[in-house]
């Protein structure tokens, strides 16, 4: 399986004038690149492929024209626009708005790739990370690489820098836990457990947004020193909610072998009235690092269909409710919870229904009156 580990780079002052000059000629042989292909098309009609383009650079190099000091990296730069054209075409063939392949600018193009471990950058033993033409850089090597490296990128976020080692390796399994839990996520609160735990929503953008707007008030008079105070505030946002989502995730992982979470339409809410509180809580990224931790860990992971979760009760009788009801009252069962709870307990029902593939009518009809009627507790 692979894994990647992000480490903090610390060049001095001629070494990142180097690492930006290789990310600017990067940026050039992408942009001529892409060019090169939009021309084709237009004058000949003919249509260019990586091997077309890779074959250009031996004879490119020794004239002079690339000044790239890997050659494996001027291939990974074709390939990604490689990549880009074929995401393109996937997306014309699903009848998506495609949006074609654009030119990159030198600001925005922000890591090289040596796709090769060994070939222009290797790891020494003394902790230090060996670049082709840029020599030794110290790394804070925080944990140790576990796995065999495969590729090696350098990244530029703002003013740091770091190293990113593609690895594989094998996944080790956690010790069995039996213990099931389902989530269902929120914006009042970031995720509700099926066992009655309501975990907060920290809503790191809005804690942040004083200092953000502050920062974009000055990029309007000074925009070229004001950029990067708005970068780094939006970075401080990033990394504070990356740290919430893997710790959350790791927790969940460690204590529960069974995990139950609704397949949601996450790109649909991000299009509605409530896309900035959706895109703060950052559902996506939470699915993605708990899928990853789940899969390395041995855990299982369900997802369900989330149409009437919250409409439900977990005796299997219907309960209307608008978006401003939050408490979930019973007429049948007599169950009064916090509906963002219910929720997650209809969430872990399904995902044992489709485990075991029984009838859900039979499911329910199973489960006694007063197992699930109970009073939820602050």
């Amino acid at each position: 399986m692979r894994f990647a580990y992000k480490y903090r780079l610390y060049p001095n002052r001629a070494q990142v004038h180097f690492l930006e000059n290789q990310l600017h000629e990067a940026c050039d042989l992408y942009n001529a690149a892409l060019q090169e292909r939009r021309d084709a098309w237009k004058v000949c009609r003919k249509s260019i492929n990586y091997y077309d383009q890779a074959n250009q650079l031996k004879p490119m190099r020794a004239e002079g024209l690339i000044g790239l000091a890997n050659f494996s990296c001027c291939q990974d730069v074709l390939r990604r626009l490689d990549k880009t054209f074929q995401a393109f075409f996937a997306r014309v063939r699903r009848g998506e708005r495609p949006g074609f392949p654009r030119f990159r600018s030198f600001r925005r193009y922000d890591s090289i790739t040596f796709p090769s471990y060994g070939n222009g950058c290797r790891l020494l033993d003394d902790g230090k990370l060996r670049i082709q033409g840029v020599g030794l850089i110290k790394v804070k090597l925080y944990r140790p690489v576990e796995g065999e490296i495969k590729t090696v990128t350098i990244k530029r976020d703002v003013n740091h820098w770091y190293v990113c080692f593609s690895v594989e390796r094998d996944t080790v399994a956690l010790p069995e836990s039996n213990k099931e839990i389902g989530l269902d996520v929120g914006l009042d609160s970031f995720v509700a457990l099926s066992n009655g735990r309501e975990i907060d929503n920290p809503r790191h953008l809005k804690r942040g947004l004083a200092h953000l707007r502050r920062a974009q008030r000055r990029l309007s008079r000074r925009w070229h020193k004001a950029a990067a105070l708005v970068a780094k505030a939006y970075r401080k946002i990033r990394n504070q909610r990356a740290a919430f989502h893997h710790h959350l995730s790791r927790c969940l992982v460690d204590r529960y072998g069974f995990i139950a979470v609704e397949d949601l339409n996450i790109q649909g809410f991000s299009r509605g009235i409530l896309a900035g509180p959706v895109h703060d809580a950052g559902w996506n990224s939470f699915f993605t690092k708990l899928w990853y931790k789940a899969a390395s860990a041995g855990r299982e992971l369900v997802k369900v269909d989330p149409r009437g979760t919250s409409q439900v009760c977990i005796c299997g009788a219907a309960v209307p409710k608008t978006l401003a009801e939050r408490w979930h009252e019973c007429p049948v069962c007599g169950l009064s919870a916090p509906r963002n709870v219910v929720s997650a307990q209809v969430i872990l029902q399904r995902a044992r229904v489709g485990r075991s593939r029984h009838n859900v009518e039979d499911v329910v009809s199973c489960v006694p009156r007063e197992a699930v009627a109970f009073k939820a507790t602050e």
